[in-house]
């Protein structure tokens, strides 16, 4: 067991920067059950917090946050509007990259009301390999509207790691 040296009790949230918070609440409201805990309203930061606490163009302006809950798991939202944002979202393969995961039940009923929600599926649910591997343990990859990816993991009867 690893000492947590810094008094760390877990994550408290994940923050996602999104191209129209709107539009982000209300997929993940519509395809993930997700409640609104918190809504921030617009602002412009101090240019130098903007660059030393953030590390961010001096004009950037926060269009809004909103703080989302999910099954137990929170999510932040941010939109911002910069002179130097980047619209291009990095690949999973990318430096800074990044997915969300959520756990489901049911693989298949899950994959089944994002299709019909109209979410992109990444091929076929995979076995976890080595020593996530296990009985019925699958995950598959799904790209939200604007580029985020969200991975789908399953594994009812645990992983192999899990067993030791």
């Amino acid at each position: 067991m690893t000492v947590n040296r810094m008094g760390i009790r877990g994550i408290d949230h994940i923050g996602i920067t999104v191209p129209n918070l709107d539009e982000a609440i209300e997929f993940f409201i519509q395809i993930f059950g997700a409640e609104v805990l918190v809504r921030q309203p617009p602002y412009n930061p101090n240019p130098a917090v903007n660059v030393n606490n953030f590390a961010r163009h001096p004009e950037t302006a926060v269009n809004g946050i909103a703080l989302i809950e999910i099954a137990g798991s929170l999510l932040e939202l941010l939109e911002y509007d910069a002179p130097d944002r980047r619209e291009e979202f990095p690949r999973t393969s990318d430096s800074g990259g990044h997915h969300v995961a959520f756990y489901v039940e049911d693989m298949d009923e899950a994959l089944d009301q994002l299709r019909q929600a109209g979410v992109e599926i990444l091929g076929d649910p995979l076995p976890f390999a080595g020593d996530e591997s296990g009985p019925r343990a699958r995950f598959v990859y799904t790209r939200a509207p604007w580029g985020l990816f969200i991975e789908l993991v399953t594994y009812p009867e645990g992983k192999s790691y899990q067993h030791r």
